[in-house]
């Protein structure tokens, strides 16, 4: 039996800013969303307030800012897909507070990055940098002086997660020793060797890579004294976030000779728009690579990113799945045959989901299935119960104090 959507799909206003890639609007025009617009770059905050106005769902990736008074004024908005890796750009809280879930794709570009580190481990042993830029002025300087295979050459990875790892797999397969450090156990791929301590990396390490989360552990974990504990003429390479490294005292250790060289594609501070002016202490250094945090900018990966983020959407809104959420409790309830589907999210108190169940039971609707979970300040309910109608239920379910939203999907 078809199921009657309580909003049909048609209905439904999908918004993408920042050109996200096509395949996201494919993607929904297959799961039976055909009001789908595109937009190819960020909105300036006066035609983003319209948006947020009408739209149900908003599509963004990293220049897109929503703050809880952008929130506030989005009152159709149920979901919000970040097309990237991080969600700073959004406020979790605001958005969780009423009723917003929202989804990334923290694993998409995961291909990607690896294969940059590659690259750039090779760059950094063969010297590629400078006499690239030497060719560039006229100078030619063929000698293998400095110059190395990476055979052979120990690979030390800073959090083994799932891109560390797979740096770990491609760098074993040409040929490079792996160890790794992470404060997680974690299971070694291949032959790669877990050493207990960062200290203890760092120092048997040719070339160290970073692969972690921003957090308290990791903000400025890496300063002067444990750049001392790198091996002489070793490389750095961090592709994970711009506040894990202190860059000042990176420039000085590349200036004085101390380590062979480094890679950097993130910074503490990065340019907000394109033609915004950046700066660095690493500028200037011939042994430093500069990226412009294009870790994840593949096509690939953006196409992945576009399908993943869709799919968590597009599941959230069919079915209220919350698998992936960043905010919000994390449901997926199976779904029982021909029945309605009801959604309610609360404040999280003792007895909602008593009430939630007592307005099914005083107007003698059978429940079918039901789960609840809870994280943070909020509260997720999802039932499945014998055919409703809005009307029967959905003022008493709104009615119960501590309600953020209640949504009947079917």
């Amino acid at each position: 039996m078809k199921r009657q959507l309580s909003l049909p799909k048609e209905k439904i206003r999908i918004v993408l800013l920042e050109g996200i890639h096509e395949a996201a609007a494919s993607a929904f025009e297959a799961a039976g969303y055909s009001n789908v617009e595109l937009h190819p770059k960020a909105l300036p905050e006066a035609e983003l307030r319209e948006v947020l106005r009408t739209a149900h769902v908003l599509g963004l990736r990293s220049r897109t800012r929503l703050s809880a008074d952008l929130l506030s004024k989005a009152r159709k908005l149920f979901t919000i897909g970040c097309f990237c890796i991080g969600t700073d750009q959004v406020d979790l809280d605001a958005a969780g507070q009423q009723g917003i879930a929202v989804f990334h794709a923290p694993h998409s570009n995961t291909r990607s990055v690896a294969e940059l580190v590659l690259g750039l481990t090779i760059m950094l042993c063969r010297g590629i940098f400078p006499k690239s830029q030497a060719a560039h002025e006229g100078d030619w300087h063929k000698s293998a002086k400095g110059s190395r295979e990476i055979r052979g050459k120990t690979l030390g990875i800073v959090g083994y997660g799932h891109i560390g790892s797979q740096v770990s797999v491609l760098a074993e397969a040409l040929g490079m020793r792996v160890l790794f450090h992470d404060i997680e156990p974690k299971l070694p791929m291949g032959n790669a060797l877990s050493l207990p301590s960062l200290s203890d990396l760092l120092a048997s390490s040719d070339v160290v890579s970073f692969h972690v989360p921003d957090t308290v552990l990791t903000h400025g974990m890496v300063v002067i004294q444990e750049l001392g504990r790198m091996r002489e003429g070793a490389f750095l390479i961090n592709t994970s976030r711009g506040s894990v490294v202190d860059l000042e005292a990176l420039a000085s250790l590349l200036k004085e000779g101390r380590l062979g060289g480094a890679a950097v594609d993130v910074f503490p501070r990065e340019p907000m728009a394109m033609g915004d002016r950046f700066e660095s202490p690493l500028q200037d250094i011939p042994t430093a690579i500069l990226t412009p945090h294009i870790g994840g900018s593949t096509q690939e990966a953006q196409e992945n990113i576009a399908n993943e983020v869709v799919h968590r959407l597009v599941s959230f809104s069919d079915e209220g799945s919350t698998v992936g959420a960043v905010n919000f409790p994390e449901l997926n309830l199976q779904a029982h045959g021909d029945c309605s589907r009801i959604l309610h999210i609360h404040e999280n108190r003792p007895g909602i989901l008593r009430q939630v169940t007592r307005v099914f039971g005083e107007k003698e609707i059978n429940i079918l299935g039901e789960q609840l979970q809870t994280r943070n300040g909020l509260g997720y309910v999802v039932l499945d119960t014998e055919h409703v109608e809005r009307t029967a239920v959905l003022p008493a379910l709104e009615s119960i104090e501590g309600t953020i939203r209640t949504r009947i999907l079917y």
